[in-house]
């Protein structure tokens, strides 16, 4: 059953970005979010993890393997099916609020930035 979320967070959504090519570690994802922004989104080593958290009891996110590097473990994360569906609708959501501000701005005779 798909479950319905509030909107996400920038950092939620582009850590669910950063999934969509497969599973990645930590480190992994602020590196993804940071490229997929133009370093605009420098996601903080503490809030990544606590919203792989909330992520994760949301269902969007799944913890998989780990392996020990350094002497630390690595642990890698996964879109679910249902972090999927979030991120598209949020797209989705995202896309129809601009349109609306750039079709607006049209109509004013201004140009977007």
């Amino acid at each position: 059953m798909t479950r319905q979320n509030p909107s996400l967070t920038e950092p939620q959504y582009f850590i669910l970005a950063a999934l969509m090519d497969g599973p990645l570690h930590g480190y992994g994802i602020i590196k993804a979010a940071e490229q997929a922004t133009d370093g605009r989104l420098r996601i903080a080593v503490g809030t990544l993890y606590g919203a792989l958290e909330r992520l994760e009891r949301a269902g969007l996110v799944a913890a998989g393997r780990e392996e020990i590097v350094d002497g630390r473990a690595r642990r890698y994360y996964r879109l679910t099916e249902d972090g999927t569906e979030a991120l598209g609708r949020e797209a989705l959501r995202m896309q129809q609020a601009a349109a609306v501000v750039i079709g607006r701005s049209r109509d004013a005779g201004v140009a977007p930035a």
